[in-house]
């Protein structure tokens, strides 16, 4: 299933985190929804909750302490008192956003969003926020989406008031300095242009042409020079048009503040009551949008439109009224996981064995409050894209069997059971996660459910359900189909998208035979107790010839979880291209293999993952302790025996050969480190060797590779969670016993740095973009200890003054950065600039330059002015897990690179106490005049061939500590 909505644009300088991109794509973590709306089954808004004191409904392993403020002026603050958090956090969440931006000024308030960061009366310097938050270890970034603009960040603790005092000023007292006006609308250019190519916007650009353009989520939300530009002399300057905006629309009553540190309550109020009560109260509510996304007179309606990259979906939307008013019964949930399902006789199931499809999603997409769009979108094979009728005809059909026997209280029941699995023994993540959830949640529920919202199922409501069932009908559908066979007619305004109105031949179109609803799911787990077991770190349960078995006790997250992986190690995996492939293939085909058997799994909270990597292959198991080795039991069987036929191949094969086709239009900053990886890593294969590698091979060459694989390895596992060592012992031996592994460590070849030669040329990534970069790499000496801990904080000094100058000073583009970027274990610092209009060469020189200042700068560096660059380093190492899978990453990571003790990063941290500004000052000529690496781009370059170019590079020392 999927949830999306439309576009969001980003400030800062912050590379989007995974984390925050789902967040974000699920419809601030609700499931099934888009936009959020005030719930029409309950009397309680947010500010009644909170006049009425309620506190948030948490999970029973919650022990944090909430208090709601609602201050003089209007503002709702929640405050979460963690004293294990190790970062505090802040978010506010302002009710307004692109859709209420005006006709003649498109995209003025993300504009708006980015000249908030430029200064305020306190604070004038550009820098003085972003600068205070890299010096204490903190991050920061701020997105615009149609009915929302959200500015975050987190940091040391200790820092937090420092933080808040110039956080509220940017609601308090902007300057909107007109000197930065002209730079930052080059900016929201910049970042207009990075993304013209990218084939979700502009599909999203045609799908505006289509709608209904009354409704405010139609408009071009980004802005650019053109929707920018300055006024005419007889009207108020664009400065002042953006002033005006701010005080039109920027109130106390339309802001929620959630804030997420490890301080007391009471200082917490202190705090946010002292900086933020002074924001104006205007009497503002939130705006509501009364025009209909779509006119249904205008419906059905067909569309056609050309996507940029190898790949074909089409999307089957249906208006509906935006289902936040029903969260609390779910009704658009209960339907798309009925479509959505991937079960034996599922709609998806039908498509991927007619060889049609190769992924299904269904659930609510673009939302406004009021209005929302039921989507069920389809990830075409070249033969589906033949066929889009009959999968139309076919999803009709699953539809109508739906109505017909799929409404029954079992099946909301058993989503609601997991639902409420999933709520107990929920994992809070990080306090940034949590800022942010908290205030946008704010904004949509009574305060009560904030935390509950997305998991309250309160009871099945046929008539409900029955009322959004009845809107997907052939009558109101809108069909937008993508693929790059399209020729159109029209354009897109601003992504300039090729598109055509299409006539289906409907009458002719036969549904797929043999839909079936889901069984009642056997993997729910019923045995949920908490195991009482704690380790400090993993130890060695079992060393023997060709197996070693790590295991931690871990009931620090109150989950009876546990997390398995298993490295499955082969000394051929990735020896040349094809041997690269063939594993990516067999783990691709056991996933593709038991997809269907393992969907309820998945559903039940069982997640199995196969990934090949330079090693072989590795087999990641996470969800509940109980039930779990049926999971594990079942893909080893299938691994060992299973049939690998030629439809499961062909599937995976165009999936990953789609895959490497399209590496060359992904994002060129992407590109750029993808190129330096390839030329300074070994073994590293670019996407180009392995599509041509792919093209020859047959099943047989898999069905004999996995006998070759399998017949020939080495097995590394490692158990974290709710299980003790008996059961751990157990379980990692029967998989041990399956397999047979039989080789000793030395005969896995390692992954390795290779060191930097002077003769190294610019590399040239292989990219269709249309824009310039430079990535400049400059290595470490070593991979010491030391050396790490150097460029570490290096990296940390460097990030904002490189940042400051390139982007908001020189208007290089909108992606820059610059930091500690390690290869492995081998040090490094990257500088990078990705540019619409500026050439590599001009790039280059500005950086030469900047190089010269920032020598200059840490010749005056004093001990007293590192130390807190310093702490940030040291604490960033050390920063809690806040979750069981990312503690197991970790630790896997950790033992991936020989840490047995599992101690490497306490030692680095401690290393990075030590780095005087004399280090740095030594290091850093030492770094400048050693051989560097250059990955430089303009439109027309010929792509390099980087294997042959740095095949002569030898290994980076690495020295023992």
């Amino acid at each position: 299933m999927f949830k999306s909505r439309p576009p969001l644009h980003w400030s800062g300088r912050r590379y989007l985190p995974a984390w925050l991109a789902s967040l974000l794509l699920i419809g601030f973590l609700l499931p099934g929804f888009a936009q959020a709306q005030q719930p029409d089954d309950t009397s309680a808004s947010p500010k009644e909750a909170v006049d009425e004191v309620v506190l948030p409904h948490v999970s029973p392993h919650d022990n944090r302490d909430y208090r709601v403020l609602l201050l003089e002026n209007g503002l709702t603050t929640l405050l979460v008192s963690d004293p294990e958090a190790d970062q505090a956090a802040v978010s506010m969440n302002v009710g307004v956003g692109s859709a209420q931006d005006p006709e003649d000024l498109q995209g003025l308030a993300h504009f708006l969003e980015h000249m908030l960061f430029l200064g305020t009366e306190p604070f004038p310097e550009a820098d003085a926020y972003q600068g205070y938050l890299q010096r204490h270890g903190g991050s920061h970034n701020a997105f615009t989406a149609p009915q929302d603009t959200n500015y975050f960040f987190d940091i040391e603790p200790e820092a937090l008031p420092g933080a808040l005092d110039r956080f509220s000023q940017f609601f308090l007292s902007p300057l909107f300095n007109p000197e930065k006006l002209e730079s930052e609308r080059n900016i929201v250019h910049s970042e207009y242009m990075s993304r013209i190519r990218d084939d979700g916007r502009r599909e999203n650009d045609v799908l505006n042409q289509v709608l209904n353009s009354d409704n405010p989520l139609t408009g071009f939300s980004v802005g650019s020079r053109e929707t920018l530009a300055d006024r005419p002399e007889n009207e108020p300057s664009l400065r002042q048009r953006v002033i005006d905006f701010y005080q039109s629309h920027y109130d106390a009553n339309v802001m929620h503040l959630a804030v997420v540190a490890p301080q007391p309550l009471d200082e917490l109020e202190a705090m946010v009551t002292e900086r933020f009560a002074g924001i104006a109260d205007r009497g503002l509510e939130r705006p509501m949008i009364e025009e209909p996304l779509i006119e249904e007179e205008n419906l059905p309606r067909y569309v056609a439109l050309q996507s940029i990259r190898d790949s074909r979906h089409v999307s089957f939307m249906f208006p509906i009224p935006d289902p936040l008013q029903h969260y609390r019964h779910k009704p658009a949930e209960f339907l798309s996981h009925l479509l959505g399902h991937e079960g034996e006789g599922s709609l998806f199931a039908l498509l991927r064995e007619a060889g049609l499809a190769d992924g299904l999603s269904a659930g609510v997409g673009r939302g406004d409050e009021r209005h929302a769009l039921f989507t069920v979108r389809v990830s075409l094979t070249p033969a589906g894209a033949e066929r889009i009728d009959d999968i139309q005809a076919t999803l009709f059909a699953a539809i109508e069997q739906i109505r017909e026997s799929g409404l029954e209280e079992w099946r909301y029941a058993e989503q609601a059971q997991l639902a409420e699995q999933q709520f107990r023994f929920q994992q809070q993540g990080s306090s940034l996660q949590n800022a942010m959830r908290l205030a946008m949640n704010l904004a949509r529920f009574p305060v009560e459910d904030v935390q509950y919202a997305a998991y309250r199922m309160d009871g099945f409501d046929r008539e409900l359900v029955d009322e959004y069932l009845d809107a997907l009908r052939p009558e109101s559908l809108l069909r937008v189909y993508s693929g790059p066979d399209v020729e159109g007619e029209r354009t897109s305004p601003w992504f300039d998208t090729p598109w055509r109105l299409v006539e289906p031949e409907l009458d002719e179109a036969q549904p797929l035979a043999g839909l079936t609803l889901p069984a009642p799911n056997p993997f729910i787990a019923e045995d949920l107790a908490l195991l009482d077991a704690q380790d400090e770190r993993p130890t060695q349960l079992l060393d023997e010839k060709g197996f070693g078995l790590w295991h931690m006790a871990d009931t620090s997250f109150n989950s009876p979880k546990v997390e398995w992986r298993f490295s499955l190690q082969n000394p051929q995996a990735s020896s040349d291209p094809r041997h690269a492939v063939l594993a990516d293939l067999l783990a691709g085909w056991l996933d593709d293999s038991l997809n269907e058997e393992f969907y309820a799994a998945r559903l039940a909270g069982h997640d199995v993952d196969a990934y090949a990597h330079a090693r072989g292959i590795t087999l990641a198991f996470s969800g509940w302790r109980d039930r779990q080795d049926r999971v594990m039991r079942r893909t080893l069987e299938q691994l060992l025996e299973g049939d690998i036929d030629a439809a499961s191949f062909e599937r995976v094969r165009y999936r990953l050969q789609r895959e490497w086709r399209n590496a060359p239009q992904s994002a060129l900053f992407r590109q750029g480190h993808r190129t330096l990886a390839e030329a300074l890593m070994r073994p590293h294969w670019p996407s180009h060797s392995l599509l041509q590698a792919s093209r020859d091979l047959t099943v047989d060459d898999l069905r004999d590779f996995r006998e070759q694989f399998l017949g020939d390895l080495r097995l590394q596992a490692l158990a974290i969670g709710n299980l003790d060592a008996e059961l751990a012992r157990r379980e990692g031996r029967l998989v041990a016993e399956m397999l047979a592994p039989t080789l000793p460590q030395e005969a896995i070849p390692e992954l390795t740095p290779l060191r930097v030669e002077a003769d190294l040329p610019t590399l040239h990534p292989r990219t269709t973009r249309e824009e310039s970069l430079v990535l400049r790499y400059l290595q470490g000496e070593d991979r010491s200890l030391d050396a790490q801990a150097r460029l570490s904080v290096l990296g940390q000094v460097i990030d904002t003054p490189f940042y400051q100058r390139l982007r908001t000073e020189k208007q290089l583009g909108y992606v820059v950065s610059a930091g500690y970027s390690p290869l492995l274990d081998a040090p490094g610092l990257s500088l990078l600039v990705q540019s619409p209009d500026t050439p590599s060469g001009a790039i280059q020189t500005h950086i030469d330059a900047f190089l010269e200042e920032f020598s200059q700068r840490l010749a005056a560096m004093q001990d007293a002015d590192l130390a807190p660059y310093r702490q940030a380093v040291h604490d960033s190492l050390l920063q809690r897990d806040t979750s069981l899978s990312e503690r197991t990453s970790r630790l896997w990571r950790a033992l991936s690179f020989g840490d047995t003790q599992f101690d490497r990063r306490e030692r680095l941290a401690q290393r990075v106490l030590a780095v005087s500004a004399d280090d740095l000052r030594e290091t850093w000529p030492r770094l400048l005049e050693s051989p560097g690496a250059i990955v430089a781009y303009d439109p027309g370059d010929e792509p390099s061939d980087v294997a042959a170019l740095s095949r002569h590079l030898e290994p980076l020392p690495e020295a023992k500590d």
